[in-house]
């Protein structure tokens, strides 16, 4: 009988798929052999630890929240994919000490946060929303009064980033003038220009559109003041982050006039799920178009997100390659001899020439701890044929493609050394 030791198979790695995650994920990760279980809910508390207890993978959005306790209660879990562009959702610090790579998805809705940003500046400037309402009312009104064409108008967009500089290329294709504030140093598309100061951009613009991430800079980083800094009757658009907007001070600068309108996708608190009631501070105002966050829903970038992030999952499992990932330290890895689709009598000729292992292994990131490990693998006589590594200030990740050796022996020592935070080997 063979004493062939092989990567773990392929059809026991399970895969757990929450909140209705496009159906193109599940067809890649079938693909893959894994067995994949989908669910079209958030799950929380006692229902969530149940259904990703066994998984080696799991999947969410924004509405599952992998924290410490449920990190704690998934020994098995390998690594977590976030389809979306957040990763809030999850304890990024503990998945890290736990040797669980985290990956999102943050370039695949660019386009389409770019349209609806595009389609609200429109809407807003001819008041379509109050048109619209007036019609649903039996109300006939033609009249011209407050609505103004895009044409010449200025956008102020903070935050030049991947979404910012699109919505700057069809903004200018529509005729408008561009403006942009970044706090970092931005090559410019088209014709538009760099703003010196946030400030600066507010007094020029007729449309201020915020694209920036959620941090404790960007807290409420629109306020009363910067409010009337703006152009008086001009337009604030946020589709980036509910925690950038100070959601008292836009409601009584849009109720005094000051403002014209505003559009808005995200908020401070969001409903945790669909069905229950959305309240806040401008709700029933004119003029205020209101989404519940689907800057990035709509079928391609969801189609994209999912093909993105089961990517990353499907490599990390399949070679080690941690690229892309949000919260360890980042390896690419060329591609591995695979044998989880041949015969046993291939894979016993296969090894009968090379017993090449991969072995994949976090640590705390600490003096000694590679000389560990090239001591235990010279005890047992293997050849390191190919080493990788990164640290961060916490962890290291390093990947060694030894031959020839016995996986059993080398994972069980390498397992017992203090520093080690999770090992894996790979054919």
């Amino acid at each position: 009988m063979s004493t062939l030791q092989t990567s773990f198979p392929k059809d026991k790695v399970r895969v757990v798929l929450l909140e209705n995650i496009h159906a193109r994920a599940v067809e890649m990760l079938s693909a893959e052999g894994f067995r994949v279980e989908s669910h079209k809910k958030a799950l929380e508390g006692r229902e969530l630890v149940e259904a990703i207890r066994e998984a080696h993978a799991v999947g969410i959005r924004s509405g599952s929240q992998v924290k410490g306790d449920v990190l704690k209660a998934s020994p098995r879990l390998l690594a977590v994919g976030c389809f979306c562009i957040g990763t809030n959702q999850v304890d990024l610090r503990e998945a890290c000490h736990a040797g669980v790579p985290v990956f999102n998805s943050p370039f695949s809705n660019t386009r389409s946060v770019a349209e609806l940003t595009i389609a609200e500046i429109v809407a807003l400037h001819r008041r379509l929303l109050d048109k619209s309402a007036q019609m649903h009312e039996g109300k006939w009104d033609k009249s011209a009064a407050g609505a103004h064409e895009v044409r010449g108008r200025t956008l102020g967009i903070v935050g030049y980033g991947r979404i910012g500089s699109q919505v700057s290329v069809l903004a200018e294709s529509m005729g408008m003038r561009v403006v942009y504030f970044d706090v970092l140093s931005v090559l410019p598309l088209g014709n538009a220009r760099s703003a010196r100061s946030l400030d600066e951009l507010l007094g020029a613009s007729d449309v201020v559109s915020l694209h920036v991430p959620a941090t404790k800079a960007t807290e409420r980083m629109i306020g009363a003041k910067q409010i009337e800094k703006m152009r008086e009757r001009a337009y604030l658009i946020n589709n980036a982050r509910g925690s950038v907007v100070d959601m008292g001070a836009l409601a009584a600068a849009l109720k005094s006039g000051r403002l014209s309108g505003a559009a808005l996708d995200v908020f401070p608190n969001e409903p945790a799920v669909a069905g229950e009631t959305f309240s806040s501070e401008v709700r029933g105002l004119g003029n205020v178009i209101l989404t519940p966050h689907v800057g990035g829903s709509t079928e391609e970038a969801q189609a994209a997100i999912a093909e993105d992030v089961a990517g990353k999952l499907a490599k990390f499992i399949n070679n080690g390659s941690t690229t892309t990932a949000v919260n360890v330290p980042q390896v690419e890895l060329p591609e591995q001899w695979s044998a989880p689709s041949i015969d046993a009598e291939t894979l016993e000729t296969h090894a009968a020439r090379s017993r090449r292992h991969r072995i994949l292994h976090f640590h705390q990131n600490v003096p000694g701890v590679l000389s560990k490990m090239h001591g235990i693998i010279a005890e047992l006589g293997a050849n390191i044929a190919a080493e990788y590594l990164q640290t961060n200030a916490d962890i290291g990740y390093v990947v060694l493609d030894v031959d020839p050796t016995d996986a059993g022996r080398i994972t069980e020592r390498l397992r017992a050394i203090p520093e080690t935070l999770r090992v894996r080997m790979l054919w």
